[in-house]
């Protein structure tokens, strides 16, 4: 097999799952990471987030020395055929997405450039629609600082690079699963042999000829993946395209989950009804207390700002997320129905990350539930798995008291509110929790619960849309 030696430019979510996921294929693979605290942790094998089975899986590929770590941004790209720019595009106040770090990485980049070989700058961060062109601009100012255009013979005498653009569609708690069986490989290029070598390189995941590693079993019935070709602005947009429509299916269920419970509809009968049809699919049909995380906002208010540019109007985009906004109150109105007055009363949440199998609480739904809570005159409880440290160290205004299980958690509330769906709440002892709680009612904020078992127990339990 020919290998790619390859650079990642960001050890942040994506950049260390690409990272590992390349270097388990067999390529030599450096990963530049500015902060020092996070370098350290890195190469000793320390993952600083969490997701399932990528612990073990970094520590593999780095024993394995396929995989290192530094802080020498150029050395790294002088050694590389691809470079991957896998920085973070956190969303400003405006809306649009702060591109900062692409901006200082591409023009670093672009500095590091030599003549020996031809290169390929892979834009992995979520960016823009049009920031292919214009990190390819950044790169060539790196060039021209480096390397003035008077200071050259000829046009030959400046590095020859090509900028592609190459959208992750990896989901928090499978990451690994996904890198290795994704739906689909979308590359933006414009030459043919940029996509080439991006078709290269991850030619043992589209032929599914590589042994599965342990973490990430390959799924019954993956024997190829589909590789697109697109042109840069097309890859860019797939991209937001994507988030944008699966928080739609989510904010659609949403809206007919209020409208069941006017009329005594079940919506997890109706949206198996609807998903059923293969027009449509059950993917995402799911009624709760809305999407939250690092993507889904982020990326829709981007799309958002990109439509504002060319004064063109996105009405659904705009729906999506004022349905998203208004769900996360849906608890807070069911708490209301039950208790009456809110005032005084102690209300635990099962869970504060954004979605179970991870401990990221960007836009998590329970910050927003507790907080209001609070502001109602409510104690509030909190437990999950994995993000209570967390939670306390980036939350230190809010004064929520932290459980340290699900028991614990119960113990003296008027209610508990499910809000990520952890396997360890799906398999509670209900019978042991309502022997514990002040007022025994379940909150369902995901409709993951076993209402029967809830019922049997001798706890009131309510769903959303049911």
């Amino acid at each position: 097999m020919t290998t790619v030696d390859i650079c990642v430019v960001g050890a942040g979510y994506v950049g260390l799952v690409t990272s590992a996921c390349l270097a388990y294929l067999g390529n030599p693979v450096v990963t530049v990471e500015s902060n020092p605290s996070r370098l350290d942790k890195l190469k000793e094998g320390v993952v600083p987030f969490y997701e399932p089975g990528l612990q073990d899986f970094v520590s593999d590929c780095i024993n394995s020395k396929l995989l290192t770590f530094s802080d020498n941004l150029e050395q790294a790209v002088r050694r590389a055929d691809v470079i991957f720019i896998a920085v973070g595009t956190p969303p400003l106040p405006s809306g649009d997405s702060d591109l900062s770090q692409v901006m200082t990485v591409a023009r670093a980049i672009g500095g590091a450039l030599d003549t020996t070989r031809r290169r390929v700058i892979v834009n992995k961060s979520t960016v823009p629609v049009g920031s292919g062109n214009w990190v390819e601009m950044l790169v060539n100012q790196g060039v021209q600082q480096v390397q003035p255009v008077p200071a050259r013979k000829s046009l030959a005498d400046a590095p020859v690079f090509s900028v592609v653009s190459n959208p992750e569609f990896l989901r928090e708690g499978s990451a690994i699963t996904d890198s290795f069986y994704p739906d689909r490989i979308v590359v933006g290029a414009q030459d043919e042999e940029s996509a080439e070598l991006m078709r290269q390189l991850y030619r043992p995941i589209l032929n599914q000829d590589f042994d599965p590693p342990e973490y990430a079993p390959r799924p019954k019935g993956t024997d190829h993946v589909p590789f697109l070709i697109t042109g840069l602005a097309s890859a860019e947009l797939i991209k937001y395209s994507a988030n944008a429509f699966l928080a739609m299916k989510i904010s659609f269920a949403n809206e007919i989950a209020g409208l069941c419970e006017k009329v005594g509809a079940d919506v997890k009968q109706v949206t198996r009804g609807i998903g059923l049809d293969v027009r449509i699919g059950a993917s995402f049909l799911n009624a709760g207390v809305g999407w939250g995380g690092s993507c889904f906002h982020k990326d829709i208010s981007a799309l958002m700002q990109v439509a504002k540019e060319y004064d063109y109007q996105t009405p659904l985009l705009h729906a999506t997320v004022e349905v998203n906004r208004r769900q996360r109150q849906s608890v807070i109105h069911k708490l209301q129905e039950e208790l009456k007055i809110i005032k005084g009363r102690k209300v635990g949440l099962m869970g504060l990350s954004f979605k179970p199998n991870t401990d990221d609480l960007r836009d998590a739904p329970s910050l927003d539930i507790a907080r209001q809570l609070l502001k109602m005159g409510c104690e509030v409880k909190a437990y999950d798995p994995v993000s209570l440290a967390i939670c306390k160290a980036q939350n230190p205004d809010l004064d929520m008291e932290y459980a340290t299980d699900l028991t614990d958690l119960a113990h003296g509330v008027d209610a508990l509110v499910l809000v990520t769906e952890w396997e360890e709440f799906r398999r509670a002892n209900w019978q042991e929790i309502r022997e514990v709680m002040r007022t025994p009612l379940i909150v369902d904020g995901r409709n993951a619960l076993n209402e029967a078992d809830i019922v049997a127990a001798g706890l009131n339990y309510r769903g959303i849309g049911r």
